[in-house]
């Protein structure tokens, strides 16, 4: 009984948390919907310059199907690029948090490398893997996730609190040792910040790669076919899809980072 009592003002106070986060955003993204809505008949503005919503909205009951299908296979690519540029990321964070003397001139290189637009190797990777791989668009994905990955989880790793490593020096620790039950532990945090980062960049990533070629079914593909017919409503119906699939995927990472790292959430950590 007092399990219960005690339970469900937490549920009712994480309830209350996710609305004070989510209604502002809700009610800005209201107010500039009506906003469009009524710019669009009010100066009577062209569909091919910027269809209203209402119009975006039923193209996309309509094209359902269409968009459905391509947004399965960019999805698949998306994931795909997350997990490879996530994984290769942490990997080099800890490599680089092994070697502490070099790891600020190896952050200084990574960040001048992260300036590069690697959307542009988007014909390189097609000329590698094919054009109409997914292996190609899933590449460019993973280095655009990799850089912020690799740059927040090396400052998590290196960031250890001087009480700590005194303490675990005192206990007569390994560098292993110390990195097992210090830094990674503290690194979750900013490998998460790293990773919702990348989660949206991901979804762009693979998007402008499939400008460059890709399946016939792809929202990438789709978008540029339809602009290029002059169908808009469509374009900003696969637009708003990619949208939507970016808000999914960050929302995922947001996710398993509060079953990950629950403490981060915590009215105490904040």
């Amino acid at each position: 009984m007092t399990q219960l009592s005690v339970a469900a003002p937490v549920r009712l106070s994480i309830r209350g948390n996710v609305v004070r986060a989510v209604y502002p955003a809700v009610l800005v993204g209201a107010v500039i919907l009506i906003a469009w809505e009524l710019a669009v008949h009010l100066f009577n503005i062209q569909p091919y310059l910027l269809p209203a919503p209402s119009a975006i909205v039923a193209e996309f009951g309509k094209s359902f199907s269409t968009i459905a299908s391509a947004a399965q296979i960019t999805t698949i690519a998306v994931i795909g690029g997350a997990l490879l540029g996530a994984a290769t990321g942490v990997i080099a964070a800890f490599i680089v948090a092994l070697f502490e003397k070099f790891a600020n001139t190896v952050l200084v290189l990574v960040a001048i490398l992260s300036c590069a637009p690697v959307v542009a190797l988007a014909p390189i990777f097609n000329a590698w893997f094919g054009a109409t791989s997914l292996m190609s668009k899933i590449a460019v994905a993973a280095i655009m996730v990799f850089f912020p990955v690799m740059v927040a989880t090396t400052k998590g790793l290196l960031s250890v609190h001087p009480l700590h490593r005194e303490l675990m020096e005192s206990l007569s620790a390994s560098r292993f040792q110390l990195m097992v039950w210090v830094r990674i532990p503290g690194a979750v945090p900013s490998l998460f910040d790293g990773m919702r980062v990348g989660a949206t960049l991901s979804v762009i990533g693979i998007i402008v790669a499939e400008y460059f070629g890709g399946t016939a079914n792809a929202l990438g593909v789709l978008i540029a076919n339809s602009a290029a017919l002059s169908q808009f409503p469509l374009t900003w119906a696969a637009v708003a899809a990619a949208s939507l699939l970016g808000l999914v995927v960050y929302g995922a990472v947001m996710l398993i980072e509060r079953l990950v790292a629950p403490w981060r959430f915590t009215p105490a950590s904040r």
